[in-house]
């Protein structure tokens, strides 16, 4: 038998779908037991078959899937794997999406336009979880859109702690990439001792993943900027915002974002700017056409462990990041 059992014979169990399994292995392996045997495959239709191996009855289960490309299949296949479940009698079902797909459609910015973000959390509520649990949500609304709790992890400690020693806090700044990243990065500040900038932006409306960088806000001038931000999708906004800071006297850039998307052609603008390294952890898995010299990929995998146990021994998920909420 896969899994574990606590004293009072809970169980533990852990399922991953096809999208990632490099990260589930690596999970698993932190946590100390063996993904659950389960049968995964296509009708010749393109319709996805779901069968566990084992049983499942009265167990906690965490069925864990990234939703990369193809998004669609992948965020089905979960909802299909927690449907199995239901009907299969596990006793607790916690969703774990390290990257929340649709999550950028959070709010109606104009008439007729869908709130994706409540959608997905509709779907899996529906299809029978009882938990999420994610990584740098796009907005922090997203966890009010669920009827039940939401773990919102934070991948800044593993970013900060790799970012921390290459650092001089009295020369650099950090810098939100717009508005909306202000308290983050006086998250970040706060950690590192370092000062705090921001850019104002505009985007257009009609057209996607375009953006116009407006000014900076902040002391950036003869300093290293860290620019953060939650994901890099095409690459156009985060390589404008360090285009405005090299503008506005910058010596250096380094990028550090959890989520990397890294659609076309967000490999080719990265790998030809002026930004000295970029950071991403493994949320998303990465080919290695989507690899360059100045990327730095680090694991997040211990923390999506540890948020794990928390769950599984009624523990404090909140502890794992040192007060932030």
């Amino acid at each position: 038998m896969s899994g574990k059992k606590t004293a009072g014979e809970r169980n533990l169990m852990f399922f991953s779908g096809r999208a990632f399994p490099e990260l589930a292995e690596e999970v698993a392996s932190n946590l100390g037991v063996e993904i659950t045997p389960t049968a995964l495959r296509d009708f010749a239709n393109g319709e996805i078959y779901v069968r566990y191996l084992e049983s499942v009855r009265g167990c906690d289960a965490f069925v864990m899937q990234c939703h990369t490309a193809p998004i669609n299949k992948w965020i089905m296949e979960q909802l299909i794997m927690v449907d199995a479940l239901k009907r299969a009698s596990a006793k607790r079902i916690t969703v774990i999406m390290p990257f929340y797909g649709y999550a950028r459609q959070d709010k109606k910015g104009r008439g007729r336009e869908p709130i994706t973000a409540r959608l997905m959390a509709d779907l899996f509520k529906q299809a029978g979880a009882d938990r999420l649990m994610s990584i740098d949500l796009h907005t922090s609304q997203i966890q009010g859109f669920f009827d039940g709790p939401v773990d919102h992890l934070f991948a800044s400690p593993v970013l900060i702690d790799y970012l921390r020693d290459k650092l001089d806090p009295a020369t650099t700044t950090i810098v939100s990439p717009d508005t909306g990243r202000v308290r983050l990065a006086e998250r970040w500040s706060d950690a590192l001792g370092t000062q705090v900038a921001f850019i104002h932006k505009r985007r257009d409306l009609d057209v996607a993943n375009q953006v116009k960088v407006h000014e900076v806000v902040g002391r950036v001038k003869g300093r290293t900027c860290v620019l953060i931000d939650d994901m890099i999708d095409t690459g156009g906004s985060i390589c404008k915002a360090a285009d405005a800071l090299y503008e506005h006297g910058a010596t250096d850039v380094i990028v550090a974002a959890t989520h990397a998307v890294f659609s076309d052609p967000a490999v080719d603008r990265l790998k030809n700017s002026r930004i000295s390294e970029v950071v991403v952890t493994n949320t998303l898995p990465l080919a290695e056409d989507k690899r360059f010299d100045s990327l730095t990929v680090l694991s997040i995998a211990p923390l999506i462990a540890r948020a794990i146990e928390q769950v599984f021994t009624d523990g404090s998920v909140t502890s794992l990041f040192e007060g932030e909420s």
